[in-house]
């Protein structure tokens, strides 16, 4: 009999790659999906065709503000691991909506892990960290040891969360791990993401139907990795004897651009000309510098990271091409309007 896992956030980047991930594992998948007007499954809607009917993959109404929903869900479900991925995680959003950032980045792990603690069952808990945390003031490799400074509601939020789970580790000797996860990106990234927002706006220049790109600090370094590399490592944590807070990160660090230079020299274009800057993209708080060690993780975990940083721009690169060309044919049967700027991207 496999194990049964929760996944808060489920239909986001980190939730599809890890669903995808314990499925191969024989493991049966819940998740959990806030009730709107609009669902957004795009990213796991080949896993609701392929395992919903069969049980292995199992979607539930549930909201991280309501805490009631939440322990009858873990209750009935009687998880062996639950993985919180669900936030409102876009960190210049979370300057506009600052309460609801910290609302559901506080109070949703803080009601699973309330519920865990009441469990009659030894449940195991992942709550997602975040390199935005530190702050990024220094130019300087960042551990598991390194002090935090947040410079957003997002990443205040993140801090409380990490800290309340550890307590609730040492206070109750529950299973609970947090990762400290650096950038990571994929082409299931959001499309207000800078990775994302640069592949799929070079998708439609090299096709003739965009002329610019406007984006903010073009000097902002990340360490940035492949989303489907580092949902091995959440699992891994979880795997380990004990548990502890762990870094995920490649030990490199570009700056946007770096990311630029790669994707446009990929069709032989030079980013300098296609791309302008705008102050209204530019954070009021700046997280300038972010680069990670996961040398804790490499040897006690023997997990590194497999996709390189320029395999990654090519393989978003080449996804958003491909979306770019349905864009194309949209246009020219006068379906779609020209206007590519996301309306919640500024």
């Amino acid at each position: 009999m496999g194990k049964v896992a929760l996944i808060t956030g489920v239909t986001g980047q980190d939730g599809s790659y890890l669903s995808n991930f314990l499925i191969d594992k024989e493991y049966t998948v819940h998740g959990t999906v806030r009730r709107s007007s609009s669902i957004n499954t795009y990213r796991i809607d080949d896993l609701i065709s392929k395992y919903q009917e069969s049980g292995k993959f199992k979607l539930h109404y549930s909201d991280l503000l309501d805490s009631s929903s939440l322990n009858t869900l873990i209750q009935s479900i009687n998880p062996d691991e639950i993985y919180n991925l669900a936030a409102q995680s876009h960190v210049m959003v979370s300057f506009k909506n600052p309460v609801y950032t910290t609302q559901t980045g506080n109070m949703g792990p803080l009601s699973m892990l309330e519920a865990i603690r009441y469990s009659e069952k030894d449940v195991k808990f992942y709550q997602a960290s975040s390199s935005e945390m530190f702050g990024g003031s220094e130019k300087v490799s960042l551990n598991e040891k390194s002090p935090f400074d947040p410079k957003s509601p997002y990443a205040a939020s993140k801090v409380f969360a990490h800290n309340m789970t550890k307590m609730y580790r040492d206070s109750y000797d529950l299973f609970c791990v947090n990762g400290i996860l650096f950038n990571h990106e994929s082409p299931l990234r959001g499309q207000t993401f800078v990775t994302r927002k640069i592949t799929r706006a070079l998708g439609r220049i090299v096709l003739g139907i965009q002329e610019k790109l406007t984006l903010g600090n073009l000097d902002a370094s990340r360490d940035w990795g492949f989303a489907g590399d580092y949902v091995e490592g959440m699992w891994k944590m979880m795997q380990y004897n004990t548990p502890d807070d762990w870094v995920l990160a490649t030990g490199e660090t570009h700056t946007i651009k770096d990311f630029l230079s790669i994707a446009f020299s990929l069709y032989d274009l030079d980013w300098e000309k296609y791309v302008i800057t705008s102050e209204k993209y530019f954070r009021p708080n700046e997280v300038d510098y972010l680069l990670g060690d996961y040398s804790k993780a490499s040897e006690l975990l023997d997990w590194k990271p497999k996709t390189s940083f320029e395999d990654l721009v090519k393989l978003m690169c080449e996804s958003d091409l491909e979306l770019a060309k349905k864009d194309k044919v949209l246009l020219d049967e006068n379906l779609i309007t020209p206007t590519w700027e996301h309306p919640l991207s500024s």
